[in-house]
């Protein structure tokens, strides 16, 4: 990123701090160094916009007849809201079913992390992912179900502190068999013993 844009960006939280701690002088001593830390955390944030499906989806195996659901369930995430940049967070549970191709579980767990470290709303990276599994490994269906707490609904607004807002996209035989679809709802839910 060209340094004129960061150097911009970090006098930008300056003011934002000037603004929340209602300042017209400089900042103290324990903020100096938080508009620097500030977007070098961004940096990790945001991370998503550097990358795309299909260079993560790139590396495929052979299913070897393997037919089945392959379900990469409760995995940690973490995203911003980007209507009142306030953190959201769950867990998502991502399927598909192949048709020649398999992909290693890890990739899953990277486009999920694609998708949510960028400025987001959760119905937009349910879609996403459930999109690109389709447009690059073409499944015979894929079902992304995404269940998260909202830092908008928790800490201002309408104070709702245990809401837990849940998406999904289902695609292929998830959308068209109802069987199919009960199946990866039933997996989602079984629990370990």
């Amino acid at each position: 990123m060209n340094e004129k844009y960061r150097e911009n960006a970090e006098r930008a939280v300056e003011i934002l701090i000037r603004y929340i701690e209602k300042s017209d002088g400089g900042l103290r001593e324990g903020l100096i160094r938080t508009p620097e830390r500030v977007i070098e955390s961004f940096d990790e944030i945001f991370s998503g916009y550097s990358l795309n499906a299909e260079e993560i989806l790139d590396s495929t195996f052979n299913a070897e007849g393997y037919d089945g659901i392959v379900l990469l369930k409760d995995m940690e995430f973490h995203s911003t809201c980007e209507h009142h940049l306030q953190p959201f967070s769950g867990s998502a549970h991502i399927a598909y079913i192949p048709i020649e191709r398999i992909v290693g579980i890890s990739k899953l767990a990277r486009l999920l992390d694609m998708h949510s470290k960028r400025l987001q709303n959760q119905e937009r990276i349910t879609l996403s992912i459930a999109d690109d599994l389709v447009r690059v490994l073409k499944p015979l269906g894929c079902a992304v179900i995404l269940e998260a707490q909202h830092g908008c609904m928790k800490c201002r607004g309408v104070k709702k502190n245990n809401a837990i807002m849940s998406t999904s996209a289902m695609r292929g035989v998830f959308f068209e068999n109802p069987e199919a679809r009960a199946e990866i709802l039933q997996l989602i839910q079984a629990k370990r013993a």
